[in-house]
């Protein structure tokens, strides 16, 4: 074995920085770790908006997340409000939290579809308190010694400020050791006999070898595409989105406790309440509408003006062939892209870190470990790739080009099983260490139309009366609970306001 020694991350932004606090966290001094970014080259910044599997990470670094969330001018998140996507005028909530509870061995859901074959079914939203809550914008954290409660199953995440998140975490980093080197890398040089990256050059002409790159440089991939030649995963035939345009407002009350993604004629719009404004943005696809045509969707549909000149993007959905290739891992927008319609831009920068560091090599790069690393990766990127897709194909909108592609539109064999299965008799399994749990899945199949044709016939052995007695004690409980919760405005001012930016 030849320990590693050096690792270089190129590329600042949240995955770079992201990077470099979490292994100068965890290494405490075993490698020498640099990053290299230029300020003349800006972050995109659209990963504002999170999802519950963030924590693990701020665990990690040990953050206060009250601290965080007032360094970052951040509020909660319960979920996502989907308007629009099934067909205009619906709306539906996907919560973080549990729905209901299990009767025998059977998810709540299926007595769920049961009452509502018979028309006696409560709102599918009153089932889960995340949703229950959200309506209200009502937050609270989970209870943990009320675990017989729902107050003691809350899941939250949170919306920030990318820049100031960047700022922070920078802030840690540096604390604990990482050196910053300011510039723009010109040069990448590889070993001629293994093809291994060596060196990077800066247009100072410094060289800086390394042991280990990360390469964070965003969709031109630096060092995984333009040194290494990796390839690319074009996904688009599925997500034919490929603009997206990003425009900062005022905020306006009530502060909302989730993300909302509104269906627009060839795209959607996302809004994410910050303590010190809303951040907004239209993704859409430009086969079906120009540029000036969604910009002029996206300031229309804004709660306040614009606060900045729009931040227009241009991407292609899909990933690298291997985010791992020889002594280089992609991180971040190197790494691919996956549009944040369900959060999981940061998600996914925090994912291939721990698998990196569950897999740390040593200098030798082992390939089975290489090889397992991209396994797994991969298989992350398929399933959340297939959660997304789902919203686009569940839907009955006609009422524009781009939907009746969405709606005819073939998706992948991993997806089209799921489906099926579901709409047999509404049961979903969660795979692996997939991302999405089945009550996320649930979620959007009812939300956007997808009700199956029946259920588990287990049902069968309650009575309508019990059936009707089980929903009703959820969703009454349920209620009492979300009346014991703060509003959410009021809760962020009580235990995490941030006060103007800096």
């Amino acid at each position: 074995m030849r320990p590693l020694k050096r690792i270089l991350i190129v590329g600042g932004g949240s995955a770079g920085w992201m990077a470099a606090a979490l292994l100068s966290k965890l290494f405490r001094g075993l490698y020498e770790i640099t990053l290299i970014e230029s300020d003349a080259i800006g972050i995109i910044g659209v990963g504002e908006a999170t999802i519950p599997a963030i924590k693990k990470y701020n665990e990690l670094l040990d953050l206060d997340e009250n601290e965080f969330m007032q360094r970052t001018q951040g509020t909660f998140k319960l979920g996502i409000q989907f308007n629009d996507w099934d067909r205009l005028g619906d709306s539906y909530i996907h919560g973080f939290g549990v729905i209901g509870r299990d009767l025998g061995w059977l998810r709540a859901h299926h007595y769920w579809l049961q009452a509502n074959q018979r028309g006696a079914a409560p709102d599918f939203a009153d089932m889960s308190i995340n949703t229950a809550a959200a309506l209200e914008n009502r937050f609270m954290r989970a209870e943990p010694k009320m675990a017989e409660s729902p107050l003691g199953h809350i899941g939250h995440a949170f919306h920030f400020d990318a820049a100031l998140y960047v700022r922070y975490l920078r802030g840690r980093a540096e604390a604990a050791g990482v050196t910053r080197l300011e510039g723009k890398v010109e040069g990448v040089a590889l070993d001629p006999e293994d093809g291994f990256v060596r060196s990077v050059t800066l247009e100072s002409g410094q060289v800086v070898e390394a042991d280990l790159f990360i390469d964070c440089s965003g969709f031109r991939g630096l060092i995984t595409e333009q040194a290494l030649k990796t390839g690319y995963e074009d996904w688009s035939r599925w997500l034919p989105c490929d603009r997206a345009i990003a425009l900062p407002c005022p905020r306006v009350e009530p502060m909302t406790p989730y993300t909302r993604a509104t269906a627009r004629p060839a795209g959607w719009q996302w809004r994410i309440p910050l303590q010190h404004r809303t951040g907004n943005g239209h993704v859409y696809s430009s086969q079906y509408m120009d540029d000036a045509e969604a910009e002029r969707i996206l300031v229309e549909n804004l709660d306040g003006p614009p606060l900045a000149e729009p931040n227009r993007i241009r991407f292609v959905t899909g990933k690298r062939k291997k985010v791992w290739n020889r002594n280089c891992v992609a991180l971040g927008l190197a790494s691919g892209f996956l549009e944040p319609l369900e959060s999981t831009s940061i998600h996914l920068v925090q994912s291939i870190l721990i698998r990196l560091i569950r897999l740390l090599p040593d200098a030798g790069f082992d390939e089975a470990t290489t090889a397992e690393f991209n396994r797994q990766t991969d298989f992350e990127y398929e399933r959340i790739r297939d959660f997304i897709i789902l919203h686009y194909k569940a839907t009955r909108r006609d009422d524009t080009a781009f939907w009746r592609y969405c709606r005819d539109m073939e998706v992948p064999e991993t997806l089209q099983r799921k489906m099926d299965l579901w709409m047999a008799n509404g049961r979903i399994f969660r795979e692996d260490e997939e991302l999405f749990a089945e009550e996320s899945w649930i979620q959007v199949f009812l939300g956007q139309g997808m009700v199956p044709r029946g259920y588990d016939p287990m049902v069968g052995l309650r009575p309508d009366a019990e059936v009707d007695a089980f929903l009703g004690n959820i969703t009454g409980v349920i209620r009492k609970c979300v009346d014991r919760m703060p509003d959410h405005a009021a809760y962020v001012q009580k235990v995490c306001p941030a006060g103007p930016p800096n």
